[in-house]
């Protein structure tokens, strides 16, 4: 009986349910009044979302450096100089980050002039905790005049993870014979001259920053050649570090045995595990970077997915075809050059061309990593120029091929890419961000590190570099025998 009971007055409440609803249908719509704490509560749902969304992506592309990447450079290493890798890593999570709070941020998001920021958030004055688009709300490059419904405090903590992880990169060219010291001075500067003057270029209003056709025609755009579309970083991030990356390389010099002695990874089970952290964190650095959780998320995540797969492949099938056999850590690089590739491109194209990139990317970068290095004779030790230089190079060019209103209307309806119908336009001006971004990389940090070397010398001794760098720089090691 009382379980009768019991689906008795569910039935009841059912009932009571359509007959209400009924009611209302006749009735005709509801007051608008009377729906505006519903309309309101939706709202501040959506709100909720994104920046639950947002800052899941920060945590993921944080994960990127450390343990992701701390993992995959230290498998690629000798074992007397894993940990020193893993040091520059979790050291530069800490040191980028306070420049960040402190002046950073300010530099690459403040203000409205085209070449630097200014000093309106410096120690984080004014970030709001709120989404309070009156007192100050973050806009994107693509859509000047509309404010992301996420609180600033969210934005900053999301490019923040950018700022970290860029000149993390670089770390894999001088990896072997770089003083510890010299390392932390360099990046400071480089962070400071180089991301921060080319992040404001690209992603806030500045010089390389996308700008609709109707702009260009009547001469009042600011860009040069109408900027860049550059969703997550192609541009700012790989191509930044990639090319900042060789410069370091030649620079310094190759290591010491560079040729013959034997410099194979020592540990390529990190380099895997790494390359899968990579792979899991790059959704939240790729998608994340539609800084909301809509339509164009799932699609960028999407494509991310895709061309990482299709590089895996593509390095695999390369090395089968070329020495007969696939490997690990072929397989791994070709994941990360997929993910490089679609960077800049996540929010702009389909699926399917997705592929294709990704595919073109584990190919043109396994070429870069073997042949190129080879032929050239410079020792990137872990092939960051290689993988981001080249592949994010690649994948900037390519946005200019595939790129389609398809997935983001952000010319006003008109056609984007090759592909689309859009002409040479968004490809011309690809290039041109790509060539800024190529030259300004290699001057300044070729100044950079001249000064450092002048200053305080760039390089370990040979002593040192024999002993490997875990023990001379750190008095620690990584694996103890007993």
């Amino acid at each position: 009986m009382g379980k009768l009971a019991h689906w008795g007055r569910v039935a009841a409440l059912l009932v009571t349910l359509i007959l209400a609803s009924s009611s209302a249908k006749a009735q005709g719509p509801a007051n608008p009044d009377a729906m505006a704490p519903f309309t309101e509560s939706i709202e501040t749902a959506a709100l909720a979302g994104n920046n639950a969304w947002m800052l899941t992506s920060c945590a993921l592309v944080l994960f990127m450096t450390a343990p992701g990447l701390a993992m995959f450079y230290g498998g690629l290493v000798r074992k007397k100089n894993v940990l020193s890798v893993m040091m520059q890593c979790l050291f530069l999570m800490g040191l980028m980050t306070v420049l960040w709070a402190l002046y950073g941020y300010s530099l690459s998001f403040g203000g409205d002039g085209p070449w630097i920021g200014n000093g309106e958030y410096l120690f984080m004055e004014g970030v709001q905790r709120e989404w309070d688009e009156e007192a100050g709300a973050p806009h994107t490059p693509m859509f000047p005049d509309e404010a992301i419904p996420i609180p600033m405090m969210t934005h900053m903590l999301f490019q923040g993870m950018f700022f970290i992880i860029t000149p993390a990169l670089i770390c894999g060219a001088f990896a072997e014979r770089m003083k510890f010291s010299a390392m932390v001075v360099f990046l400071v500067l480089w962070g400071t001259l180089v991301y921060c003057p080319l992040c404001h270029w690209v992603w806030d209003g500045g010089i390389l920053a996308f700008d609709k056709t109707q702009e260009i025609e009547d001469g009042t755009s600011t860009s040069i050649a109408g900027g860049a579309l550059d969703f997550a970083g192609g541009t700012v991030v790989h191509i930044s570090s990639g090319i900042s990356a060789l410069i370091c390389a030649i620079v310094l010099g190759r290591r010491i045995g560079w040729g013959q002695d034997d410099m194979r990874p020592h540990n390529l089970t990190y380099t895997a595990i790494g390359a899968a952290m990579l792979w899991v964190g790059w959704f939240g650095f790729n998608a994340g970077s539609e800084l909301l959780s809509d339509n164009l998320t799932q699609s960028a995540f999407c494509v991310t997915h895709f061309s990482a797969a299709a590089g895996a492949v593509a390095w695999a099938v390369y090395e089968w075809v070329t020495r007969g056999k696939p490997s690990v850590l072929g397989t791994a690089s070709g994941a990360v050059a997929g993910l490089v590739v679609i960077t800049p491109a996540a929010g702009f194209v389909q699926p399917m061309p997705s592929l294709l990139m990704g595919a073109l990317g584990g190919v043109v970068c396994a070429i870069a990593c073997g042949s190129l290095k080879h032929h050239f004779k410079y020792d990137d030790a872990l092939d960051a120029f290689g993988v981001h230089g080249i592949g994010g190079t690649l994948g900037a060019i390519l946005t200019g091929v595939f790129a389609t209103r398809a997935c983001w209307d952000i010319d006003n309806g008109l056609p984007l890419g090759l592909i689309d119908g859009g002409g040479t336009r968004i490809l011309i001006g690809q290039i041109v961000a790509v060539a800024i971004t190529w030259v300004y990389s290699i001057v300044m940090t070729l100044i950079l590190l001249k000064l450092v070397d002048a200053v305080m010398g760039l390089r370990v001794d040979e002593a040192a570099e024999r002993m490997g760098l875990d023990v001379s720089q750190h008095e620690e090691e990584g694996y103890i025998l007993f």
